[in-house]
């Protein structure tokens, strides 16, 4: 596979990965959700068949804004061409109030978009380190230490954990630590693939971490686990 194969790869894996931010992004416009889904999935198949992941160059700066800026122009020329068909078939035109796209501020849809890819980071992290318990057939222990992890709705005690793991707790929070730690790891993997360099991975994580705890979003996204960058 060449280096320009598997970077356009990359950037497709990516893309899928982010699935749900554009989604959601989309519906905080106004669009219903089966209309959403679907202009999701055309502006992914009009990302890569129009060459346009060609200039999401990570040298330019963060996927993230890339995608969402990307995203907005497609909804607007969107717009445009539902104006021009109205207009061509003679029916009466909607108020800004009426039509999809325009009728809510971008702006809280913005900041839900980067709260929802906060949350596919850690989710995407979560994913990573399950598999690896699951590869190593420690399935159970992992199910155990993850009700530790951000974001667990069923927490334990470390007496709890450490009988169910027939452990002493200094060997349970030492499991804990080591558990953290590569969710750590992980979650910077995740971050570094969608920004242009090194320096910019603790930036995007701080980001991120603030949109998270930011309580004045929480009235634009639905509710979900209280997650945390590690």
């Amino acid at each position: 596979m060449s280096g320009e194969t598997a970077g356009r790869q990359a950037l497709e894996d990516l893309c899928r990965r982010y699935w749900s931010p554009l989604q959601r992004f989309i519906r905080a416009r106004g669009y219903g959700e089966a209309e959403a889904q679907d202009l999701t999935q055309d502006f992914l198949l009009h990302l890569l068949e129009h060459s346009t992941l060609k200039k999401a160059d990570r040298l330019r700066g963060r996927f993230r804004s890339f995608l969402l800026g990307a995203l907005v122009r497609f909804l607007g020329d969107d717009y445009d061409r539902r104006h021009a068909q109205k207009r061509g078939s003679g029916a009466v035109h909607l108020s800004l109030e009426e039509e999809p796209g325009l009728g809510v501020s971008s702006e809280p849809a913005g900041i839900l978009f980067d709260r929802e890819w906060a949350i596919v980071i850690l989710e995407n992290a979560l994913r990573a380190v399950r598999q690896e318990f699951e590869s190593a057939g420690d399935s159970k222990r992992f199910s155990v230490l993850s009700r530790f992890l951000p974001g667990s709705l069923e927490p334990l005690t470390y007496d709890e954990a450490a009988a169910q793991l027939a452990l002493s707790l200094p060997a349970l929070k030492s499991e804990l630590h080591r558990l953290r730690q590569r969710f750590k790891t992980l979650v910077r993997q995740e971050v570094a693939s969608t920004v242009s360099a090194p320096h910019e991975i603790d930036e995007e994580m701080n980001y991120l971490q603030q949109v998270l705890m930011d309580k004045s979003n929480d009235l634009s996204v639905p509710q979900k686990p209280p997650l945390q960058i590690p």
